[in-house]
């Protein structure tokens, strides 16, 4: 994808990246006149999108020197993984990407059962409703990111009606997990309850309406005037530098790196579903709006794919030692109950071993490393939070900026805190 070429823009200058080479070769220098200042950002800042505070050193309005300091949310998820059993770790994961908890529900899953051996044993009807979970999730994610960007850059409308769309999700979601914001609906082996009666109509009808909320929201933002030039060369990434310090998602591909982790490495039913892969061509803030817009919409197109190929059956592993029983059958027969006990108090028999599952989120690579020595709890694991890897180019990238252009850059690096401080 590459930015709207149907209107004239003003030719892009040279003046970010001399600010950036001037400022990196004076940013260890003594400021002997004493005119620079150092400014906090944040950690209570709106527009810093939750508790990162960012210790800016200013030349007048320019930035020189950037540094985020994060660790106001820490909440020290992976040693807390270390003393639960794997199902109990579950509701943990929604609070890492707090706006898409479905995706981050799916992706820890994915990576136990992969320790299990068990994650190609996964019954079709569980894949599908897996996949519809992370489509939801992203364009609920994309949506809130596109809202705050547009609202720090002036544009409040769009906020307004992309918050229009996210309470229609949440309405859905609700209706199949039963919460509307911390999910705790995947489990190993399957999920913890099927599709709803009508739940795949009034899914379809949300299609229809958010596509018209897309084709809105890219009329007042797309040619904007105001919009275009405060985000069209601002916040450069080229694609060597995006490589570099280990950007995914749309940050990567709107630097014009195609790269998609449901395309490089396919996972659930990914490889059987047509869609394709939006990516820039500048890499600057404007190109990773258009990433996102695109993506949501592809998302709409996976959805559609899978409510018509949704296929009936079960939706866990008909595996007692790894599915909690029916409860009829725990009240009926020893066996069951004894494989209920066991599965409450210890948890599933995970073997010993390492793995690492990347799953493609709204935000990038949510990835889960997992140290095992048996049972069924975790010896180590370590969350790689793509925000967390995404705001490392921070430092690189707002030096030579104006103070004003910092909340556009944040705003469209789209990061959430929670996955940050784990």
């Amino acid at each position: 994808m590459t930015t709207v070429q149907d209107i004239e823009f003003k030719e892009p200058s040279a003046r970010v990246a001399t600010a950036q080479a001037a400022s990196a070769t004076s940013a260890d220098e003594t400021d002997i006149q004493g005119e620079r200042m150092v400014l906090n950002m944040g950690p209570s800042h709106p527009a810093t999108h939750g508790v990162l505070r960012i210790v800016l050193e200013l030349d007048g309005e320019v930035i020189t020197k950037a540094m985020p300091d994060i660790g106001y949310l820490h909440r020290g998820d992976e040693k807390i993984a270390e003393n639960m059993t794997y199902t109990q770790f579950i509701p943990y994961t929604d609070r890492l990407d707090y706006l898409a908890p479905l995706a981050n529900n799916v992706a820890y899953v994915l990576a136990v059962e992969k320790l299990m051996g068990i994650d190609k044993a996964l019954t079709p009807r569980c894949q599908y409703i897996r996949v519809i979970c992370c489509e939801l999730a992203r364009i609920s994610a994309h949506l809130l990111g596109l809202g705050a960007f547009a609202m720090d850059v002036g544009a409040i409308t769009v906020f307004l009606h992309t918050f229009t769309e996210r309470e229609k999700i949440y309405n859905l979601i609700e209706a199949l997990t039963g919460a509307r914001f911390t999910t705790s609906y995947t489990r190993i082996s399957g999920l913890s309850r099927d599709l709803p009666p009508g739940w795949t109509d009034q899914c379809r009808q949300f299609l229809k309406e958010v596509v018209v909320n897309f084709d809105e929201s890219e009329t007042m933002l797309t040619r904007n005037r105001i919009f275009v030039d405060r985000t069209r060369d601002v916040g450069i990434i080229p694609k060597e530098i995006a490589i570099d310090y280990g950007l995914t998602g749309p940050n990567l591909r709107g630097s014009g790196v195609d790269h998609d982790l449901r395309k490089a490495h396919p996972y659930l039913v990914y490889d059987q579903l047509k869609f394709d892969v939006p990516v820039g061509s500048v890499g600057d803030s404007y190109d990773r709006y258009l990433v996102r817009m695109e993506e949501m919409r592809q998302s709409v197109r996976i959805l559609h794919q899978c409510l018509d190929q949704l296929p009936g059956g079960p939706i866990n592993i008909p595996d007692g030692k790894t599915v909690l029983p029916p409860k009829e059958k725990v009240l009926t027969s020893m066996e069951e109950l004894i494989h209920q006990f066991i599965l409450v108090t210890q948890g599933v028999n995970a073997p010993s071993g390492e793995i690492y599952f990347g799953a493609e989120n709204p935000k990038g690579e949510l990835g889960f490393y997992i140290n095992s020595k048996g049972g069924g709890t975790p010896h180590r694991l370590k969350i790689r939070g793509p925000s967390f890897v995404n705001l490392s180019i921070l430092p690189y990238l707002l030096p030579g900026h104006m103070m004003s252009d910092t909340v556009v850059i944040l705003g469209s690096l789209d990061f959430v805190m929670g996955e940050c401080d784990r």
